[in-house]
């Protein structure tokens, strides 16, 4: 693929295709978040129970598992251009995502739509990490820092939706959605060419997945990453709940619940963004235990906060917001940089399937819990996943 910018020094061509992947990540990654934002007006326009929330929530979820590891298994990001590959996938993601707005759908339908817009992510988030990792080897964590930065934006924004309480048509959203991941990965493809680090494997190999794990360095890399996983996700999710039992508590100074869980968890992607910038003066590895140690030493302290006053409440969550990400682009670096290069596109990928899959693990562990102790314990559940990432890093990596 000829550049459109053939003249530009190489610098300023490395920064373009930066923000132009980082742009396009986020652009592509509003489908996943898509239907939260449209969540009850779904639920009215398809008369719908309220339990298909989280219902059409796994799908996603299962859908980009499901894609992952079929991905993951046909090396489909190290076999094919990236580019191509994520073109496609916005592309056809972005069909799956317009289904929602056919008058006929049931929550069948709609699950299924849901479904197919996860699979198809999976040729969306970690092949952009892959795009990130053929064109960024000497920056690479810094790269990765803009591009999870993105997602940890588009995670976010339905909170931020839900504070402007725009007066928008649904449809609208969903539609909008569609031809933004359009345009996103239309400008990987016009205009961010296959990396120059790229190395393309010739044949499929089948067993690629289990050959990544007998790299031991990969292996820790790849294990301290699940131990983020666990907790990641099962915060962000019970960030509004920590909220609404504070509020519960304290009638007489109450929390803005949506406004402050959009900036609970959007700090995160400055947090990514300063992780990326901190690799190019110190080891991914130390950054990653420091932000997995205080994290893990906020799930540890969590029963206390709820007797904390309203500042220091949030004082407290905005810590632990910001370091509960802030190794993610730093294992993703570390995954990347101890991946034979072939198969690169497909370690990134299966971690990406084991670590969405466990989020969800983690999720229904803590529902469990949750009916036999006190619920300001369940987050000290969480620690589970920093302890075994501090366990893990403590491997040898190169």
């Amino acid at each position: 693929m000829v550049s459109f910018f053939p003249k530009i020094e190489t610098l300023h061509r490395k920064v373009f295709f930066l923000i132009i992947i980082v742009t396009a990540q986020f652009l592509c990654t509003s489908l996943w978040f898509a239907g939260n934002g449209v969540m009850s007006y779904l639920i009215d326009e398809f008369n719908l129970l309220e339990n298909s929330l989280a219902n059409l929530t796994s799908a996603v979820q299962l859908g980009f598992i499901s894609g992952t590891l079929i991905f993951a298994l046909l090396n489909i990001a190290d076999r094919f251009s990236p580019s191509k590959v994520f073109f496609f996938c916005s592309l056809i993601g972005a069909l799956f995502n317009l289904g929602i707005m056919i008058n006929s759908n049931t929550i069948v339908s709609l699950i299924v739509l849901r479904f197919f817009t996860g699979f198809f992510l999976a040729g969306i988030y970690p092949i952009g990490m892959k795009i990130a990792a053929d064109h960024f080897k000497k920056q690479l964590g810094k790269s990765l820092g803009f591009l999870v930065g993105a997602l940890v934006l588009g995670t976010a924004f339905p909170h931020l939706l839900s504070v402007l309480k725009t007066s928008f048509p649904w449809e609208s959203v969903i539609a909008s959605t569609s031809i933004l991941a359009v345009l996103g990965g239309g400008a990987i493809l016009a205009f961010v060419p296959d990396g120059p680090h790229r190395k393309k494997s010739s044949k499929l190999k089948l067993g690629a997945i289990i050959q990544v794990f007998k790299n031991k360095p990969f292996r820790s890399a790849a294990f301290g990453y699940f131990g983020h996983m666990w907790e990641l996700y099962t915060f962000w999710t019970f960030v509004p709940i920590i909220l609404k039992m504070y509020n519960d508590s304290h009638a007489n100074d109450t929390i803005n619940i949506s406004l402050w869980a959009f900036i609970i968890i959007s700090i995160g992607s400055i947090a990514c963004v300063s992780a990326g910038y901190l690799s190019l003066r110190w080891k991914e590895k130390s950054i990653a235990m420091i932000a997995l140690s205080i994290s893990g030493i906020c799930c540890l302290v969590s029963p206390s906060i709820f007797y904390l006053n309203k500042v220091s409440l949030l004082i407290f969550l905005l810590i632990w917001g910001y370091t509960v990400i802030m190794d993610s682009p730093l294992f993703s670096t570390l995954v990347a940089k101890n991946a034979d290069s072939e198969i690169k596109g497909t370690a990134l990928t299966i971690v990406n399937c084991i670590g969405f899959s466990l989020t969800i693990l983690s999720l229904q562990t803590i529902n469990i819990i949750g009916n036999y102790i006190p619920k300001e314990y369940l987050f000290t559940v969480l620690a589970i996943g920093p302890i075994f990432g501090l366990i893990m890093l403590s491997k040898k990596l190169n």
